[in-house]
């Protein structure tokens, strides 16, 4: 088993042994194949597999939970069936804790918060929005949120999500009058062309499928702008438990 202590290229690996790869996701890379056809995470992690372990044939990697194209940070992927089976009835059955930074722009309403949607996604343009209580199709949508860090134009937030839906953060944050920074789906009119969204993966944490053990892999926020807005002790406040 290795911990913190491996690259692949561009992609270091957080943890791994023979059940599990954990890494973080570089930014803009697909998690699978796309329309794009562009190099995907999923792809590009069996190939690695398949040269370091001298493997023939297929190399199995079974995807877990997904992460939007531009945000990176932690990610794992099951090495085996069985393992991927058991991840996914741990991420069902809400025992797969998903926390995130994030920058915002401008002051949320409380320093901190629980927020409550219901989404609707709209597969044709890939777009999510908020919809009334009960509406077909709508989803709920659940996330607590903590203001780690402010400045005048903008707050470093952290973020635990309590359902997996679809653009869900970037939603929920854009429907409370704080769109991301960088999110060009969704922020728009704020955002300029071209900038990277301010969305950061900075903890998986889950009982491991095989030994029980909790796992939790950590992934800080590349230190650039608008991260590095703020002191990187600033940070550690995003991996401080909240019981």
């Amino acid at each position: 088993m290795s911990e913190h202590s491996q690259t692949m290229g561009d992609i270091p690996i957080l943890f791994e042994d023979n059940h599990l790869l954990g890494i973080t996701k570089p930014v803009n890379v697909p998690t699978q194949e796309d329309a794009s056809g562009d190099p995907d995470l999923l792809t590009l992690l069996k190939q690695d597999l398949k040269e370091r372990y001298n493997k023939p044939g297929n190399v199995y990697l079974g995807l877990v939970h997904r992460l939007d194209r531009p945000v990176g940070g932690a990610m794992i992927f099951a090495k085996t069936s069985k393992a991927a089976s058991r991840l996914s009835e741990t991420v069902r059955g809400r025992h797969f804790r998903k926390i995130y930074a994030a920058v915002v722009h401008g002051k949320l309403p409380a320093q901190q918060g629980t927020l409550k949607h219901t989404l609707l996604k709209d597969a044709r343009t890939n777009t999510v929005t908020v919809v009334p209580k009960g509406t077909a199709g709508g989803k709920d949508a659940v996330l607590d949120y903590r203001v780690i860090g402010e400045t005048d134009r903008y707050s470093l937030v952290h973020i635990e999500l309590h359902t997996g839906r679809s653009h869900q953060i970037r939603v929920q944050m854009k429907e409370i009058g704080c769109p991301l920074f960088g999110d060009q789906k969704y922020g728009a009119g704020v955002n300029k062309p071209g900038q990277q969204i301010s969305l950061w993966s900075a903890i998986a944490a889950f009982p491991h499928p095989v030994t029980k053990e909790e796992i939790v892999l950590q992934s800080l926020p590349p230190r650039e702008s608008p991260w590095a807005e703020w002191p990187a002790a600033v940070y550690d406040n995003v991996f401080k438990a909240e019981h």
